[in-house]
This record gives structure tokens, sequence and C-alpha cells, in this order.
């Protein structure tokens, strides 16, 4: 593809690699827990974290992604299907 097509495609797919980064593997865990229905109490535990660090770690993932809640986060990861 040459002109206008293929720059726009490239820079889809750039965005699309900066939006992955955003998030660690770590991270993708934690809203995997969330997306899979159970409290904020179990998945920390079954993270090994407290609840206070998951609830803390979960407003940086908001705040990381421009959202105002952790379900908006959960749709986000899912979407890109990293969950």
């Amino acid at each position: 593809m040459v002109g206008p097509a293929s720059s726009a495609f490239t820079t889809l797919a750039q965005r699309r690699v900066v939006e992955d980064q955003l998030l660690s593997e770590e991270e993708i865990r934690l809203l995997a827990q969330i997306a899979s229905g159970v409290t904020a109490d179990i998945a920390a535990r079954k993270l090994e974290l407290s609840a206070r660090t998951l609830r803390r770690r979960l407003r940086t993932i908001c705040d990381k992604l421009e959202v105002n809640s952790p379900i908006e986060a959960v749709v986000w990861a899912a979407r890109r299907q990293l969950i």
C-alpha cells in the first residue's frame, strides 16, 4: 500500500502497540481477575495483595487508561483482547 491509506494503517498499528504497552503483565492479570467477576477482596487474595493495594493499583490503571472506573478498564482490555 502506498499513499494516505498506508500511512493511516501505519499510524493505527503504531497506536495499537503503544496502547498495548500501557499495562504491565501484572496489571493485565489484575484486570483479568476483576473481569472474572470475583470481589476485590477475593481478587486481592488470589493475587497475593492486600485489598488496599489492589484498589490503589486499580486506580493507577484507571488513571493510565484515562477511564473513570475499573469496569471501564476491564472493557478497554477486553476490546484489545488482552484479557
